[in-house]
């Protein structure tokens, strides 16, 4: 398992700018993080979406952390672009197990039991705590 390419990019994207404390144009904020443009313009878009990060138009125009860096986890970041997270899809309920003639077999509800502490755990990390 691993997260996507587009979410590693948007926690550098995050990361920048908390490290930053400053507002930030598109074409630097993709300079820093070796994104290209294009996919840094979408990935912002998500993360302005969710609040993490605040847009600006016009001449003074980009791009500044929302939050203070200490209220923005890590595990915002990855579900805002990734979705909740979930160890297998069984536990999400999106998904009929054929396993098992009960509602919950006994994987599920180990899944259930990882995919939380995961979740705890990247909670559990803000930006304030990535200092270079």
């Amino acid at each position: 398992m691993h997260i996507t390419l587009e979410t590693d990019y948007a926690i550098r994207i995050v990361h920048i700018l908390a490290q930053s404390g400053k507002r930030l144009d598109a074409k630097t904020i993709a300079e820093s993080t070796g994104v290209t443009l294009r996919f840094s313009l979408k990935i912002l878009r998500k993360l302005v979406a969710a609040g993490i990060i605040k847009s600006f138009k016009g001449t003074q125009g980009g791009y500044e952390i929302g939050r203070d860096p200490s209220e923005i986890s890590l595990g915002e970041v990855i579900e805002t672009i990734e979705g909740r997270y979930v160890l297998n899809r069984c536990v999400n309920g999106e998904y009929a197990c054929t396993r098992h003639k009960s509602k919950c077999c006994q994987f599920q509800k180990i899944f259930r039991e990882i995919s939380e502490d995961v979740r705890d755990k990247l909670y559990s990390y803000k930006f304030s705590d990535f200092n270079e």
